[in-house]
């Protein structure tokens, strides 16, 4: 409550500040980005202010399709395997440097090299020897990516990739003048150089101020934008029905029907890749139990009375996929130790995993609880301490089916189940179909790749999905252009019609 009353107190000097300073984006989210440099952030809201301060290669469309972004065009070799862009003339960063390809080919390297952040393979796994750069088998030279001439850059890939476009939409070239001139704080807002609709302009321990970068490609047509991180959904919607806010994220789950009654349209929802499930430690679990742990969880029970109108139970990770086991011969293993460790969220998600132990023990599968914060438990779960994990993951703008269980391949955030062995041949299995599904040019051989990758990981129950999630956004009235099919995470075209 204290955290809440001092929040309001902030929007009020947002509000304040808006009068000076033109019109202001008020925005509540649940928590603050981990970092603004989109090569080290890892949470789902430093994903969303990126969207706002960082101009993608490619970028999402009205309907979250793929439409130019710092590229005016792209195209493909015969096999899919050479991917060349055409930067739009005219680029500048913030600050009035020119942007050119060579900015490109070095946010790139960047991405996937040990040496400069945090590394990480990202949306590059197919790029040639970034996996190499990442493990520092191969200096960041030696990634296919290269500068063609000003305005052009190609992407050489170890294997096929038909939607190589559609993963641009997240690939946000950095300053390379900026992070040599300041090092790691060159996202401090007195250092900030971006090149997207907005610029940060002030920090805060929980909030930030953005303000119009005029020398983007799009600019923004709001001036001012203050997010605040509001932990606790109660307070986020109770001040947002304060008139506090003009744009609210994940309203509590369990009172979605209550606030449709309390204010109407201005409760938005949205099919979203959303997706909740068991992860399991195949080191610490063994197949037996993994199988008696998916039979015994009553998903419906979950979804009718804790997420009424938000979730739909699932035995799938693809939504719309279809899944029957063929109950694969299965050895008990003695446990030598006692109860399963199920680590999961504190808070609200906590619930939900009562409820998940609950119909385990009623199965014989005792279990304790660990309840912690987010770094807590992702760091626990990259370490593999944990038996079971409750997961959760929203893939934001990426709607596309398929693109669900990409987190789950070799090199991606959600690999983490100790599932890939040298001599395992079912995860081996899984990563060649994957990589078949990823060039497939087909859009039905594509699929059917993807489901097949699918039902493996679903035979061997390295994972246990529990429900897909719709997405739920408070949207003031005052709020005019953001687009009505997909989440309200692209703030450049908003506008404030009392502004």
């Amino acid at each position: 409550m204290l955290g809440g009353l001092s929040l309001a107190g902030l929007s009020a000097c947002g509000q304040r500040q808006a009068a000076a300073e033109g019109d202001l984006l008020r925005v509540a989210i649940g928590g603050m980005p981990d970092s603004l440099d989109p090569a080290i952030g890892q949470f789902a809201t430093a994903a969303l202010v990126y969207k706002q301060i960082h101009g993608p290669l490619t970028d999402y469309g009205h309907n979250g399709g793929v439409v130019p972004g710092l590229a005016r065009d792209w195209s493909a070799n015969d096999n899919a395997t050479r991917w060349t862009f055409r930067l739009h003339d005219g680029l500048t960063w913030s600050d009035g440097t020119l942007l050119n390809a060579e900015d490109v080919v070095w946010s790139a390297r960047r991405i996937v090299d040990p040496a400069s952040t945090f590394a990480q393979i990202g949306d590059f796994y197919s790029v040639l020897n970034a996996p190499e750069v990442l493990r520092q088998e191969a200096p960041p030279e030696a990634m296919g990516v290269r500068a063609l001439d000003p305005l052009t850059v190609e992407f050489e890939m170890s294997a096929p990739i038909s939607f190589f476009p559609l993963l641009m939409r997240e690939f946000y070239p950095f300053p390379r003048h900026a992070i040599e001139a300041h090092g790691s704080g060159w996202t401090r807002p007195e250092n900030f150089v971006g090149c997207g609709p907005f610029v940060v302009s002030g920090a805060g321990a929980l909030s930030l101020q953005l303000r119009r970068n005029p020398l983007a490609r799009n600019p923004a047509r709001i001036e001012n934008v203050h997010i605040e991180a509001v932990e606790d959904a109660a307070t986020r919607q109770r001040l947002f029905r304060a008139g506090d806010y003009d744009l609210a994220d994940n309203p509590m789950a369990n009172q979605i029907a209550l606030l449709r009654e309390q204010i109407g349209d201005r409760l938005h929802s949205y099919t979203a890749p959303k997706f909740t499930y068991l992860k399991c430690n195949v080191d610490r679990v063994d197949a037996a139990t993994r199988q008696r742990c998916t039979e015994a969880i009553d998903r419906a029970f979950i979804a009718d009375n804790l997420l009424p109108g938000v979730a739909t139970p699932t035995e799938t990770i693809i939504p719309g996929s279809e899944f029957v086991s063929e109950v694969l011969a299965m050895v008990a293993v003695q446990r030598e130790r006692g109860p399963l460790l199920l680590r999961c969220l504190s808070g609200e998600r906590e619930r939900i995993a009562v409820v998940v132990a609950d119909d385990l023990r009623r199965a014989g599968i005792e279990v304790d609880i660990l309840a912690t914060p987010a770094t807590e438990l992702y760091q626990a779960v990259d370490a593999g301490d944990y038996d079971l994990a409750l997961a959760h993951f929203d893939r934001g703008l990426k709607s596309e089916p398929n693109f669900m269980l990409e987190p789950f391949a070799p090199g991606q955030f959600a690999d983490n189940m100790s599932w890939y062995t040298i001599d395992n041949p079912a995860s081996s299995e899984f990563t060649a179909l994957i990589a078949q599904a990823r060039a497939a040019v087909d859009d039905t051989e594509r699929d059917a790749l993807y489901r097949a990758a699918e039902a493996i990981i679903l035979e061997h129950t390295v994972v246990i999905p529990l429900f897909h999630e719709r997405a739920f956004w408070l949207i003031s009235d005052r709020v005019e252009g953001l687009p009505e099919t997909i989440q309200p995470m692209l703030w450049g075209g908003a506008e404030l019609i009392d502004a």
